[in-house]
């Protein structure tokens, strides 16, 4: 008898934001029901024995198998990080090398960032059909191509529809094997390093230009923007200020969902922690990634 492909899931965390990750697993621990095995592969940016120890003493292996996967590990040594500016990580390039750090006979992957909840059973995100395309998402709050804000600002250039969608990669659906296939993740990297001053929302960027067009558009309650009040969403995205932070401005009723589910785990009564720690980490990976970039 044929044995069912188990859910691959992936996530990119470092000890800044692994709270954030310990919330995100215990929401999609307590809220998988189909009894489906999920396989959840930790690209670790040198997360602490301490943090990694807390986070799995705060799930039930039961339903999660965890696999931890060092970042220099993640990337393939073919593919060099790009010279791009903004205050994002540079682990946010992981994500594109998906297809090559998980099992290779994967058919499917779930990304998910883990400034999120979910509120629902991923299975159901599992077994959507997205047809013959090789990635499904949801449009970003930018919307359009064209967009002053988050947008791909060199459009023109580069030939696109001004009026296309423009995806958000915080939540991707996608098939490794034709990601290998179409040689995706090189193309990504290719088009960071020609595009670097460019890069407003690093391999975001990367992957509208790569997809335009060709991308399946998912429901949006599956990465349903913190900001925006809606009754039932499947899963919250903390965009902009985390919840963690006193100066977080989303929907309140999504602040206490996330403490619901923290308070859980090994973080239970977690202080908020001053805006000024959430903008010294943007300085601090701006700095990291120019020293990453000057010794490879």
């Amino acid at each position: 008898m044929h044995q069912p492909e188990s859910i691959t899931l992936v996530t990119i965390c470092d000890n800044q934001f692994v709270v954030l990750m310990a919330a995100m697993l215990k929401s999609l621990e307590e809220n998988h029901h189909s009894g489906e095995e999920i396989n959840l592969y930790i690209v670790s940016d040198h997360i602490s024995e301490k943090n990694r120890l807390k986070v799995i003493s705060s799930l039930s292996t039961a339903k999660l198998t965890l696999h931890w996967i060092p970042i220099e590990e993640a990337l393939p040594k073919q593919f060099k990080l790009p010279r791009d500016k903004s205050s994002f990580p540079a682990n946010v390039y992981m994500r594109l090398c998906i297809p090559y750090f998980i099992p290779q006979e994967a058919t499917k992957a779930i990304y998910l960032d883990v400034d999120m909840i979910v509120l629902d059973d991923i299975s159901k995100l599992w077994h959507t059909d997205i047809g013959d395309y090789d990635l499904g998402a949801v449009p970003d709050l930018s919307g359009v191509v064209s967009s002053p804000w988050g947008g791909i600002n060199n459009y023109k250039e580069l030939g696109l529809n001004p009026n296309s969608k423009y995806l958000n990669a915080g939540m991707m659906l996608l098939k490794p094997q034709r990601w290998r296939e179409r040689n995706i993740t090189a193309r990504a990297f290719a088009c960071a390093a020609e595009n670097a001053e460019h890069l407003n929302f690093a391999e975001q960027y990367t992957l509208n230009v790569i997809f335009n067009e060709d991308w399946f558009e998912l429901d949006p309650l599956w990465n349903w923007f913190a900001k925006n009040h809606t009754a039932n969403p499947y899963l919250i995205h903390f965009t902009g200020m985390k919840p963690i932070y006193k100066g977080y401005s989303g929907q309140e009723e999504f602040k206490m969902k996330f403490f619901h589910y923290l308070n859980q785990t090994k973080w239970t009564n977690y202080s908020l922690k001053s805006d000024a720690v959430s903008n010294l980490k943007k300085i601090y990976n701006k700095i990291e990634k120019k020293l990453v970039l000057a010794f490879r």
